[in-house]
């Protein structure tokens, strides 16, 4: 089973929740790309769509938008999602990971593309107050 940390950017107010999602939830991400849109419910955000931005994998390693698969190899980039050069023209060889969700990815960006009735404030705001009291914050399941 794999379990993701998802990272929900909120556009309008400019703030990002993050969500632990695992088991049969977490598995509506898997097969996923870069660029996919996923339902809110895995988790547990009813009526809310999410659009993937990225992530990275279970040693830290980015994923790439432009390079196909769920592996993780080396290319020689020249700047982008995980390399910023310092000088022009210089280009490095790099370990990435490819746009595809798989279960060796252990964290998921994610922004919100499509609202649904209650605003992300009010949802979370609940789980922050319950986590005051020593109760678990809040999960996809």
């Amino acid at each position: 089973m794999a379990d993701f940390r998802v990272v929900v950017s909120d556009s309008k107010t400019g703030k990002a929740y993050q969500i632990v999602s695992s088991g049969g939830e977490a598995n509506k991400f898997i097969g996923k790309k870069i660029g996919d849109t996923v339902g809110g419910d895995a988790v547990g955000l009813a009526g809310y769509t999410l659009k993937l931005t990225g992530g990275s994998d279970k040693d830290g390693f980015a994923m790439r938008g432009d390079l196909p698969g769920s592996a993780r190899r080396k290319i020689l980039v020249s700047g982008g999602v995980g390399y910023e050069p310092r000088a022009g023209g210089v280009r490095k060889r790099k370990s990435m990971r490819g746009n595809e969700v798989s279960s060796d990815i252990s964290q998921i960006n994610a922004v919100v593309v499509d609202y649904g009735s209650k605003s992300l404030e009010m949802i979370f705001a609940r789980d922050e107050e319950a986590e005051g009291t020593g109760e678990s914050v809040k999960t996809g399941e």
